[in-house]
């Protein structure tokens, strides 16, 4: 049987594009694992991206995952099916314009294979500790690379 972990996430940009950071929180039972890095030119999006991708890369078995995230762009693309329709469209948006961070939704997808992945949205800058937390990672990746 697969373990159940909560996974909450966030990205931060000083300028966007700017310098980046990531969060993410790792839950399993009464196991905690934070995990952050940076980017020293990116986008928020592609921070948004990297913390459920790191997330995810730091799992060491298939599990069932619940990622939290405050990116309506993460989520929506996964819970709304335009991640699906972008790989039946190779790529293309439904303005037939490229996809953008088109390397980093091939890692989501090729993880959410390896794993059972549920999305929620959550509101960002609100009273969730959880993601209060992983907000903070990211600003503090940042601040500790500039």
């Amino acid at each position: 049987m697969e373990k159940t972990v909560i996974l909450y996430t966030d990205g931060a940009c000083s300028g966007n594009p700017g310098k980046g950071g990531w969060g993410a929180l790792l839950m399993y039972g009464d196991t905690r694992k934070e995990i952050s890095g940076y980017d020293p030119a990116t986008t928020n999006n592609r921070m948004e991206l990297m913390a459920a991708i790191r997330g995810l890369e730091a799992l060491r078995e298939p599990c069932r995952v619940q990622i939290y995230s405050d990116s309506a762009y993460l989520v929506n693309a996964m819970n709304e099916g335009w991640l699906k329709r972008w790989v039946k469209n190779s790529w293309k948006t439904a303005a037939k314009k490229p996809v953008e961070n088109i390397d980093l939704w091939q890692e989501i997808l090729k993880l959410t294979t390896l794993h059972t992945v549920t999305f929620h949205k959550v509101k960002g800058h609100s009273d969730n500790p959880y993601n209060n937390r992983c907000d903070e990672l990211a600003r503090l990746a940042i601040k500790d690379n500039s």
